[in-house]
């Protein structure tokens, strides 16, 4: 039987802030239009760094507050969209930069909902 844990999980976010009210530069909308129809006020931008820079430093939060070493991790899973290219994968680029040369990594396409989706497969596996 496979068993898994989450022992730790992180967020990295851009620094430069995009609210509802800057896009009036590029569309015609406001902040009320936004928020009532999304629950969005406002988003992070990444202005110089990429998909694999943000999940790199989500991925040394993780493994800081989950209290391991990066040689305890069996598994790299990334859920995006947002990948720097069609091939490789975030999930393969971010393995090589975190130095996990012998175990599997792959992306799930799936955005926002890459999480919940990945917790419903965890859950058939058992």
């Amino acid at each position: 039987m496979v068993h898994t844990k989450i022992l730790g999980t992180g967020k990295f976010v851009p620094e430069k802030i995009l609210n509802n009210d800057d896009l009036k530069a590029f569309v015609d909308t406001n902040d009320e239009w936004i928020y009532t129809r999304t629950g969005i006020k406002e988003r992070h931008i990444s202005v110089d760094q990429s998909t694999l820079d943000l999940a790199y430093e989500a991925s040394l939060i993780a493994i800081k507050k989950a209290k391991i070493e990066k040689d305890h991790i069996d598994l790299v899973i990334v859920a995006t969209v947002s990948s720097d290219y069609a091939f490789p994968g975030v999930a393969n680029l971010l393995q090589a930069r975190l130095g996990l040369d012998q175990i599997t990594a792959f992306d799930i396409n799936a955005a926002c909902s890459g999480f919940i989706l990945f917790m419903q497969c965890k859950l058939r596996i058992k």
